[in-house]
C-alpha cells in the first residue's frame, strides 16, 4: 500500500531551507525503516513536505504518521553541521 503524506508548518509559514529539508528527509527515512515501511520518495519546499510511502499490511498508518510528526519536530531544530 502506497500512502501520500503532506506535512505542513504552522500557518504554512516559509521556514525550511535546503539543509531543513535535507536533514529532515534522513530523519524520516530512519523512521520509516524503525516502522517497516520504505519511503519511496520524498520532496519538500519552504513551507511543506511531501513523503510518498509503502507500508506492508501489518504497519499502522497512523503511529508512523505520529512518530513522524514527532521526531521531525524536534530533529530539525537543529540540523548537523
Amino acid at each position: 500500500m502506497h500512502t501520500h503524506l503532506v506535512f505542513v508548518t504552522e500557518f504554512r509559514h516559509n521556514v525550511f531551507g535546503d539543509r531543513h529539508l535535507k536533514r529532515m528527509e534522513e530523519i524520516m527515512r530512519d523512521v520509516c525503516a524503525d516502522f517497516e515501511t520504505e519511503l519511496v520518495e520524498f520532496n519538500g519546499e519552504a513551507g511543506h513536505v511531501h513523503l510518498l510511502v509503502n507500508f506492508p499490511p501489518k504497519a499502522a498508518v497512523s503511529k508512523l504518521v505520529n512518530s513522524l510528526k514527532g521526531v521531525s519536530s524536534f530533529g530539525i531544530a537543529s540540523p548537523p553541521s
